[in-house]
């Protein structure tokens, strides 16, 4: 087998089961993947070493025949998991020396399923920004260039390092975490699939907290199944996270081969909306073409209240990230300036430790929690939320999913945004809405634009209904047929 690197997560499980090739041989291919692509700067922390003795542990497991779910296969992990003694800093300086003395559920969840770490993977410095240009270690690099340009593009955000190194085939799937499309958006960005579980689905425990009520671990590989074998393993109750979810947790394997025959698939009108290109229309009429074709009806809904989705987001999130952001003031943990007395070390400690971007929505937050604001803002904001999750709440009485486009755009390059917050917002105004509502939503990748940079269609579900949303996008998968990658430019880098 030439490039082992290449293959899809369910092909190489079923190559090492087989034993085409030992768990040694593989994490050895993708530790030199992960050196040849070190100009896309994936990677924060890099834990070879221990990828390489988990591989001996691997292969032992699978000659005695004790193999488990995700056994010998090697993952990156977005730097927002906690990861027991390995350095966890969210891409900024404030945790740039934090190494956690415990472990996430989720990524818990993967070793105890036999995967394997290959490093904690770059994002936006405290999962905020749709670049990944916010981290204080540097952006990563899109594999994917704009056809005939030279120039760098951003591989979206902030899961931007976990999107871009399964694009570059580093690792066999990543983990990311969404809070307003930071798993969705990279992916349609990347030419990925990417999975947003319902809320509650995967533990936040050990998670390092940007806001509280809309952050959702979640998967970003290279197909549907992937996505549905890994959900197997990192969906679970934590009675740790009193947001978990206790129902039970279906073969979300099995659902791939349920029919959507008679399903109903709802489009809404006011995703319609000015400057999207006619390239991505096109695809959504494919998309409803393609599940029309598999049996599925279409159905035009409305989403009334979805207009202020994204207005009510940059309150909500802002302000509960002020708060969970106020426990970074260099005293216990954290990176600190001395000063002369305590008040001007949490000033100058604070001001130096975080970014641009999250100062503006620490000081966004505070404003909107602030005494005379905190009806005028938040809790009006809270009110418009209710009334977003309570259309999606009407329109799945009658559909199944909701087929959209992932983003307006493909792409863009870096820079091209940063110094205009607003327009940068706006590429998260199609997956925003999912998570006000807690939904499950996922991205897949459907075709090429003009400049040959990957798009994909949005399918949004109910409430812990993944299965589903997994039945429509093995449909769309097989239709778009995304046969694309990007050309390894970076090796020659």
């Amino acid at each position: 087998m030439e490039d082992i690197t290449k293959l899809s997560l369910h092909q190489t499980r079923d190559a090492l089961n087989k034993k085409q090739f030992s768990c040694k041989e593989l994490i050895a291919s993708h530790v030199k993947e992960m050196e040849s692509s070190r100009p896309l700067n994936l990677f924060i922390t890099e834990t070879m070493d221990h990828a390489i003795k988990s591989a001996e542990i691997s292969d032992n497991n699978i000659k005695i025949k004790k193999q488990r779910n995700l056994e010998g296969l090697p993952f990156g992990i977005k730097d927002m998991f906690c990861t027991k003694n390995i350095k966890t800093t969210a891409s900024s300086k404030m945790l740039s020396n934090f190494v956690p003395s415990y472990e996430s559920t989720v990524t818990k969840n993967l070793w105890n399923d036999g995967a394997i770490l290959l490093g904690k993977l770059n994002n936006d410095e405290f999962a905020m920004g749709s670049s990944n240009e916010t981290s204080f270690f540097g952006p990563t690099k899109n594999p994917w260039k704009s056809n005939g340009s030279k120039n760098y593009i951003v591989p979206g955000g902030s899961s931007g390092g976990s999107a871009a190194a399964v694009a570059a085939n580093v690792g066999v799937a990543s983990i990311g975490t969404d809070t307003g499309g930071s798993i969705r958006q990279p992916a349609s960005f990347t030419g990925t699939v990417g999975f947003k579980p319902t809320y509650g689905r995967c533990s936040r425990w050990g998670i390092i907290a940007f806001a509280s009520s809309l952050d959702q671990a979640g998967t970003i590989t290279k197909n549907v199944k992937d996505s549905a074998i890994i959900l197997n393993s990192i969906c679970s109750y934590d009675p740790k996270d009193s947001t978990s979810s206790n129902k039970l947790i279906p073969d979300f394997e099995k659902s791939l081969e349920r029919s959507v025959k008679g399903k109903k698939v709802g489009v809404p009108k006011e995703f319609y909306q000015e400057g999207i290109s006619e390239e991505i229309l096109n695809l959504w009429d494919n998309g409803k073409k393609w599940l029309k074709e598999s049996g599925a009806e279409i159905v035009d809904i409305s989403l009334p209240h979805i207009k202020y989705a994204l207005p009510c987001y940059y309150i909500i999130a802002p302000a509960e990230a002020s708060s969970n952001l106020a426990r970074y003031d260099g005293v216990k943990f954290t990176h600190r300036v001395e000063a002369d007395n305590i008040n001007d070390m949490y000033e100058l400690t604070r001001s130096d430790g975080f970014g641009e971007e999250v100062k503006r929505r620490i000081m966004v937050g505070t404003y909107v929690l602030s005494s005379g604001y905190y009806d005028a803002y938040y809790l009006k904001a809270q009110k418009v939320r209710a009334l977003i999750t309570e259309d999606f709440k009407n329109v799945f009485k009658d559909i199944d999913a909701i087929l959209t486009p992932s983003t307006p755009t493909s792409a863009f390059e870096f820079g091209e945004k940063m110094d205009d917050p607003l327009s940068m917002y706006l590429n998260d105004v199609f997956t925003v809405p999912v998570n006000l509502a807690g939904l499950p939503a996922m991205s897949v990748p459907v075709g090429l634009d003009k400049n040959m940079l990957p798009l994909g269609l949005q399918l949004i579900g109910k409430s812990f209904d993944e299965e589903t949303i997994l039945s429509f996008a093995s449909v769309i998968e097989k239709a778009a047929n995304f046969k694309h990658s990007p050309k390894e430019w970076w090796k020659n880098e």
